[in-house]
């Protein structure tokens, strides 16, 4: 299980406020090239983003679902991939402050991703959360104070 956190220069509002906007979840996502929702109800438990995922030459179509959110505090979401299997993300924010510490926590759920689910695997998620919660960190703490407060 491959938890990593970040500390936030904003308030749990301000996180909240980009995690709740689908538009922006290609820009702190890493992996996806593209995202399009699927419905207008983001960040609603049901809700979903389809995704596109690239390695080089290979490409496939994946989706990510809510499954469990409250608001400012929790987002739970099921990424699925069919070649690769399903996994789970949970985004804590707690208020550390007048700051938020992230605190993400992946893992597979089904398919090759927990079949082969090991050390190495580890690492590499290691390395996409790092990237991930650097760019979620840069895209709350460059918004204007009224955006943050959405």
């Amino acid at each position: 299980m491959a938890v990593r956190h970040r500390l936030v220069r904003r308030p749990p509002q301000a996180v909240w406020g980009v995690l709740s906007d689908p538009s922006l979840y290609g820009e702190w996502v890493v992996g996806p090239s593209h995202s399009t929702p699927l419905d207008h109800m983001w960040p609603e438990v049901g809700s979903r983003l389809s995704f596109t995922l690239k390695l080089g030459p290979w490409a496939t179509k994946g989706m990510t679902v809510v499954r469990y959110q409250e608001p400012a505090k929790e987002l739970e979401l099921e990424a699925v991939v069919e070649s690769l299997g399903t996994a789970r993300i949970l985004l804590q924010l707690r208020p550390w402050g007048e700051e938020t510490l992230i605190v993400c926590d992946e893992h597979p759920l089904h398919g090759l991703g927990g079949t082969f689910h090991n050390p190495v695997v580890e690492a590499v998620l290691q390395l996409r959360h790092r990237g991930m919660l650097s760019r979620l960190a840069a895209l709350v703490e460059r918004r204007p104070a009224e955006a943050r407060h959405a």
